[in-house]
C-alpha cells in the first residue's frame, strides 16, 4: 500500500478547488479581467491612484516652424 495514501478532507477540497480554477482556459481569465476593469474604471469614485491619460497636442501648442 505505498501507493494509497490517505489525505484530509482539506487537503481534498484544496486540490479540488485548485484543479477547477487551473481548467479555465487563459483566454476566459483575460475576458473576465477585462471585462471587470473596464466596469471598474467606469466608477468615478474609484480609490487609490488614477489611471494616467494620454496628453493630445493640440494646434497651439504645436511649435510653427
Amino acid at each position: 500500500m505505498i501507493g494509497m495514501m490517505r489525505h484530509s478532507a482539506e487537503y481534498n477540497a484544496f486540490t479540488l478547488s485548485v484543479e477547477r480554477i487551473m481548467s479555465i482556459p487563459k483566454a476566459e481569465i483575460l475576458r473576465r479581467e477585462a471585462e471587470y476593469k473596464k466596469q471598474a474604471d467606469a466608477n468615478p469614485h474609484k480609490r487609490g491612484p488614477k489611471p494616467k491619460r494620454k496628453i493630445r497636442l493640440s494646434a497651439s501648442r504645436v511649435p510653427v516652424v
